[in-house]
This record gives C-alpha cells, sequence and structure tokens, in this order.
C-alpha cells in the first residue's frame, strides 16, 4: 500500500515535468488560431497546405486531450487511494492495475517531450539504397521498404513514393518516399544508418547463410518559409521516360525529371507525378532536404572536431542488425534493445526501437 502510495507521487511528479515542457496553454492558442485559419474563405485552395493545417490541428487536440485525461485519471486515483481502508486488498489490486496503465499513458506523453529539434515536427523523406550484394540486397532493401509502410500505415501516415529504382530480379535498388505527418521526421530520424540482415538466402540454390546491407537516409521535408538558396545555374535538369520493373510503382510516362546539384554533386529525381511541373517541383523540395541535411552534417563534423569523438555511431554508420538465422534477433546497436519477435518487426512494428532511440538520445544530450 505505502509503496502504491509511492508510485502515485512519483507519476505525479513526472507528469508535472511533461505538462512544464509541453506547455498545454500555448497548444491552446494554436489550436485556437489553426480553428480561425480554417474556418476563413480560401482555405482549402490550397489543398497541399490544408492537409497539412488539419494534421496539425488533430495532433494538437489529441495531445491537449491526452494531458487534460491523464491529470484527471491521477487525481482520481490518488483519492481512491486516499479513501480505501488497507484491508480493502481488491480496490489496491484494481488500483494497482490501473498505475500500470496510467504509467503507460504518461510514458507515451513523456514520448513527446524528446521531440523538441527544430525539424522533428516535419514531413519526413526517407530514402533506402540496397548495399553491395546483388539481388539479395535488392530484396533486403524491398523488405525495409515494406516495414517503413506499414509503420506510416499503422500510425495514420500518409506515404508518398517520389522515385523508385527496382532490380531486374527481385526487390529495388533505391526507393524515396515522402512520409505526411507530424512529427514523421521526428519519430523517424533514428533510422538514418545501415541496416545489417543475415539471413539463409532464398536466391541460393545451396541455402547458404548471406549478409545483405542497406543504407536508409532520413531528411526534414523542408518548408517554404525555411531559406534555403538553390541558384538556377547550379541545376543540371534532365528529363527521361520511368522505366523498369515493378510497374505497380512506376507511373511510365515522358515527365520523370533528375536534378544535379552542380556544386555539392548531389543528385534527386521525381517520376511519380503526372506532369513534369509537379516532378520538378518534387524534385527541388527533395533536393533541399538534402541540402539542408548537408548542412547539418557539416555542423555536427564541427561540433567533434571541438568536443572530441564521443561514439562511432554517426551518418552512414551500421545501427541495426536482423537476424533471422542461425538464431531470431532484431537488435539496435546503440541502444541496446532488441526483440526476438521478427515477423511483428518486419510488419512495421518498430514503436520500440523508434522509442527506444529518442530516450537514448535525450540521455546521451544531458550527459
Amino acid at each position: 500500500m505505502l509503496e502504491l502510495k509511492g508510485k502515485i507521487e512519483e507519476l505525479k511528479e513526472r507528469f508535472e515535468d511533461v505538462r512544464k515542457v509541453i506547455e498545454p496553454d500555448k497548444l491552446r492558442d494554436e489550436l485556437k488560431k489553426i480553428d480561425e485559419t480554417m474556418s476563413s474563405q480560401g482555405f482549402w485552395e490550397d489543398q497541399e497546405n490544408a492537409k497539412k493545417i488539419i494534421q496539425r490541428r488533430k495532433w494538437l487536440e489529441e495531445t491537449i486531450n491526452s494531458l487534460e485525461d491523464l491529470e484527471n485519471a491521477l487525481k482520481d486515483v490518488e483519492e481512491l487511494a486516499q479513501s480505501t481502508p488497507e484491508e480493502d486488498t481488491e480496490t489496491w489490486a484494481m488500483l494497482e492495475e490501473e498505475m500500470e496503465t496510467l504509467e503507460k499513458r504518461l510514458n507515451e506523453l513523456e514520448l513527446k517531450t524528446y521531440l523538441s529539434g527544430d525539424m522533428d515536427s516535419k514531413n519526413a523523406y526517407l530514402t533506402i539504397q540496397a548495399g553491395a550484394g546483388g539481388t539479395e540486397a535488392c530484396d533486403w532493401a524491398d523488405m525495409l521498404f515494406r516495414m517503413y509502410r506499414r509503420w506510416a500505415e499503422r500510425n495514420g501516415y500518409e506515404v508518398e513514393v517520389v522515385d523508385i529504382t527496382p532490380d531486374d530480379v527481385a526487390g529495388i535498388k533505391s526507393v524515396t518516399m515522402l512520409i505526411k505527418g507530424p512529427y514523421a521526421y521526428g519519430y523517424l530520424k533514428g533510422e538514418q544508418g545501415v541496416h545489417r540482415l543475415v539471413r539463409i538466402s532464398p536466391f541460393d540454390s545451396n541455402a547458404r547463410r548471406h549478409t545483405s546491407f542497406a543504407a536508409v537516409s532520413v531528411m526534414p521535408q523542408i518548408d517554404e518559409d525555411i531559406n534555403i538558396e538553390i541558384k538556377d545555374e547550379d541545376l543540371k535538369i534532365e528529363t527521361f521516360r520511368a522505366s523498369g520493373a515493378g510497374g505497380q510503382y512506376v507511373n511510365k510516362t515522358d515527365t520523370a525529371v533528375r536534378i544535379t546539384h552542380v556544386p555539392t554533386g548531389i543528385v534527386v529525381s521525381c517520376q511519380q507525378e503526372r506532369s513534369q511541373f509537379q516532378n520538378r517541383r518534387k524534385a527541388i523540395e527533395l533536393l533541399k532536404a538534402k541540402l539542408y541535411q548537408l548542412e547539418q552534417q557539416k555542423l555536427l563534423e564541427k561540433k567533434k572536431q571541438y568536443e572530441g569523438e564521443k561514439t562511432d555511431i554517426g551518418w552512414g554508420h551500421q545501427i541495426r542488425s536482423y537476424v533471422f538465422h542461425p538464431y531470431r534477433l532484431i537488435k539496435d546497436l546503440r541502444t541496446g534493445y532488441e526483440t526476438g519477435n521478427v515477423e511483428a518487426v518486419m510488419d512495421g512494428d518498430i514503436d520500440q526501437f523508434l522509442e527506444s532511440f529518442l530516450k537514448w538520445q535525450a540521455e546521451n544530450r544531458t550527459n
């Protein structure tokens, strides 16, 4: 009983810390402004922007309601605990179950406090590139592609394939998708790096074990109000016909666009839209995201020069191992989080990996 009362006090303190960070009054003010914007004339003229605003409103409303509901539930539990006699074991057992539920809800709210980066609230461009290894690596890239799409669907995000290059035999050589929804980048940013697969290859007639690699890159979608300077004379723009296997992904038209940013050598392409204009606009958006990421990398490397190298986990390094044989285990090499439920993870159940990274990042930030 005393232990349970102590747990109630601990959750109350944690709740207050969360409320200070989330600042619900500011969220309510923002929600009010959004409602005024949505009721204004011409709101639906820019449907893409309207979608973003509606998604933001939904996130704000859910966060405010979650905070208020949890606060009321904690008060109810505290009052019941104070009025319950020691000998009423049935009620104390019920309270203990309720506390476990409230702690889970509080953990979810705490997670939102880790998403405080400048770009965390943005949509995310996620690119998967098959490593060396031919068809085996391309199949692994396709498996990751499915995993992230399933994760997005589970969490109510919209997925738009911007560019995809299928392999001639199986899988994909590369894919770039735009995952739309509040805090998509914040949740997915920790997926950046090399993902390693160990399994018995379905493409090997001798059923030997193979190791495959795929690189994942995650970038925030840059809003128009963020100034990323791109000069016309720095761009080499080509148009081409989308082609290749995997016709379910590719819109075979003459309107595909490839843009090379000459000063950096960055190449982006888009072939999914119906017009050359739309593909060019999408490609420019992706280029902005890559240039922003490049600047962030430069800042990170400069910071390391002054602080000294603290970890070997960086851009392009191996972050997670997926072992299907001789045992079944998926392990994050940074956080140490692991699970043997391979099927669930490959079906998009990666929330624990994302959450573990955000907590790990927050702890390393304060150490």
